[in-house]
């Protein structure tokens, strides 16, 4: 794969009309360019209860301002993602994604406007979050792709499930992909999750996954 950067196009005004670069909707910051590779994170409502991030918000923010760094923020930043990558892992809440069904929905979601709004490069569908990994297009902001992706599927799951409600949490995590080392390292972290949370032994046994029986390379 070609060299993973922020293209030059992405300087002309036409294409950031529609993308907001960095912004917040809550505790995670977001960072919005037409051309990147994109490598996003959202989560069932319930997974991570936000009582449960407040208070290890607190515990970090206390631990850390005694040591002299000044990169706080980060390292804060940095320990509250592991903790909440390791609770999701764990399968707490209802895991209304381990549903076969629930699962076809949101994939079939993800791969509705692959090639359209975005490329999609690779995704797994975990049975309380869902990674996937993408290049973003213009006129198609990240906070648009993810309320198309949410709304249509919270929608049609809580209709299977015969239940009202919230469905997804709000805030979701994104980063973008700095090379082609970065790369390959967030699409095989993607891929190989199941493995890590000890639901199959190998990624292509998941069968709501990029990984299952080589399908990413039969995406545009």
């Amino acid at each position: 794969m070609a060299a993973l950067q922020i293209k030059q196009h992405m300087n002309d005004s036409h294409l950031h009309k529609h993308h907001m670069g960095w912004y917040s909707r809550g505790y995670l910051p977001h960072f919005d360019q037409p051309g990147l590779c994109q490598s996003i994170n959202f989560r069932l409502y319930d997974s991570v209860p936000i009582e449960v991030i407040v208070k290890w918000r607190e515990e970090l923010e206390h631990q850390y301002t005694k040591l002299p760094n000044k990169n706080i923020d980060a390292e804060i930043e940095a320990s509250l993602r592991h903790r909440i990558v390791e609770y999701e892992d764990a399968g707490h809440g209802k895991c209304w994604l381990r549903d076969s069904r629930i699962a076809v929905l949101v994939e079939n979601a993800l791969l509705h406007f692959d090639g359209q709004r975005y490329r999609l490069l690779a995704w797994c569908i975990m049975p309380n979050h869902v990674h996937t990994l993408i290049e973003t297009m213009p006129k198609y902001s990240l906070s648009q792709i993810l309320h198309t992706w949410k709304s249509f599927t919270a929608l049609q799951a809580n209709r299977l499930l015969v239940r009202t409600g919230i469905f997804w949490a709000r805030e979701y995590y994104d980063r973008f992909i700095r090379n082609d080392r970065h790369f390959t390292d967030v699409l095989n972290y993607i891929e190989q999750n199941p493995v890590k949370a000890g639901l199959v032994k190998n990624a292509a046994d998941w069968k709501f996954s990029s990984a299952y029986q080589d399908r990413r390379k039969g995406i545009s």
